[in-house]
């Protein structure tokens, strides 16, 4: 089986995020960060006028992207801590915050069960003013290149499905009336 590298896997990564999200690359002394993402989303409904507001709502995401050769426990819990308090200076909760989400997504060649562990146990979550102003949720994703499987924590089963579909998804195109897989 032929494996991707990290770098062609960061590439397909960001060109799946670029069309929606605004791509912050990290500088070197980031390192393992290679980039941020952030996605903002506002929607409102109004009778009539603009000043009748029925309600407004905002939604955030702030993606950040690390890529190791080898992720051990220590190396994720450093990333998560992170990922974790520069996500939570980005968040402003208030009465038209809905949502927001801090998602890791690490890419690896190889991982300890340890590190593989601590990122499906790992659960943050925490709600703004009993949740009337909103909540953060903390997702998990992780990219195994030399075993193309993706992992993730519960709530992040989105980012796992995202680096499957990305990374290792074999292409089907329809040749002649017949599925044929690339």
């Amino acid at each position: 089986m032929q494996t991707m590298t990290r770098a062609e896997a960061v590439d397909k990564l960001m060109g799946r995020y670029a069309g929606y999200y605004d791509i912050s690359p990290a500088q070197e002394e980031q390192a393992p960060l290679v980039a941020t993402c952030d996605f903002h989303a506002h929607s409102e409904k109004y009778v009539l006028s603009r000043k009748a507001k029925l309600w407004e709502a905002g939604s955030h995401e702030y993606v950040y992207l690390f890529s190791v050769p080898h992720l051990t426990e220590e190396i994720y819990n450093s990333c998560r801590d992170y990922a974790l308090e520069h996500g939570m200076a980005k968040v402003e909760p208030g009465p038209t915050h809905m949502y927001s989400y801090i998602t890791t997504m690490f890419l690896c060649d190889s991982c300890d069960k340890a590190a593989k562990k601590a990122l499906r146990k790992c659960r943050i979550y925490k709600s703004f003013k009993m949740a009337f102003w909103g909540w953060m949720d903390f997702h998990s994703g992780l990219a195994v290149l030399e075993e193309g499987k993706a992992f993730s924590n519960a709530s992040g089963r989105s980012a796992a499905q995202l680096l499957n579909k990305t990374l290792f998804c074999k292409e089907k195109k329809k040749l002649l009336g017949k599925e044929k897989t690339l």
